[in-house]
């Protein structure tokens, strides 16, 4: 007689709920090779996981005043991509402190190559000692978690996702990041009249986020319910962006104060 099947108990570490991103290449060109290996510890984050590569161990507190060396505004970015926008907030506003959160590997080797040109440039006000920007700081880490249990309740100033992935099947909407429990996380650590900006160039996905942040009632959207912002001044226009205007898509910018 056949044994009976039995369900083997579910490791509670495995993420229950899809991610918003997908594992991609990790080749690194070689100026990125060369700023990973001998400038990467000057930046990263050392974030303690918990299973997966870019998990965060819930135990684990970000404490921004030990990690940049003093008490400043913190700017967060969540999917920072290649960089070009939290190195140019980092230079031209040295006294904010800036946490750039992304998962691609060459995406933060290509911030850290950048981070070196800024603080290089005698113009820029943000460099530290051996041309580096000392107010910038990278995060390797899923940012669901890491907003979660890892950076202190309403400790951030500023929160940006520019440009998430919009997911455009139907079948994979649950893999958005914009989602009514990510603006909970969202809402957790901005303080009392911190700013949440957004921008998509995904029509469909800017109704969505709307929506969503609408129905929050620990946000207010900074010009009226239901409305657009004008173009955040702070997002450098880049390469990404030129593509999907030059295919006629139009882009969105959102702006939600934390109440």
């Amino acid at each position: 007689m056949p044994e009976p099947v039995t369900s083997e108990p579910v490791d509670p570490r495995y993420r229950r709920q899809p991610v918003s991103f997908v594992r991609r290449s990790a080749r690194l060109t070689t100026a990125q090779r060369k700023a990973w290996d001998t400038r990467r510890d000057r930046y990263l984050v050392d974030v303690p996981r918990d299973l997966a590569v870019t998990s965060v161990d819930p135990a684990w507190r970000f404490d921004p005043a030990q990690e940049f060396g003093r008490s400043a505004p913190l700017v967060v970015e969540i999917g920072s991509g290649q960089g070009e926008a939290i190195v140019a907030a980092a230079a031209a506003r040295p006294e904010r402190d800036h946490l750039a959160v992304e998962v691609y590997t060459p995406g933060l080797a290509q911030t850290i190559v950048r981070a070196g040109h800024a603080g290089a440039d005698p113009g820029q006000a943000g460099g530290a000692p051996g041309n580096e920007l000392g107010n910038l700081r990278l995060a390797q880490a899923d940012a669901a978690e890491l907003l979660a249990t890892a950076l202190p309740e309403a400790s951030v100033d500023e929160l940006w996702v520019f440009f998430p992935d919009p997911w455009h099947k139907s079948r994979h909407h649950k893999r958005r990041l914009v989602t009514p429990a990510f603006a909970a996380l969202a809402a957790r650590v901005l303080r009392p009249g911190g700013v949440w900006r957004l921008a998509t160039d995904w029509v469909e996905y800017a109704d969505r986020m709307i929506e969503v942040l609408e129905a929050s009632d620990d946000l207010r959207n900074a010009h009226g319910p239901g409305q657009r912002a004008p173009r955040f001044d702070g997002r450098v226009l880049t390469s990404f962006e030129k593509k999907g205007t030059a295919a006629g898509r139009v882009v969105t910018d959102l702006e939600y104060v934390r109440v």
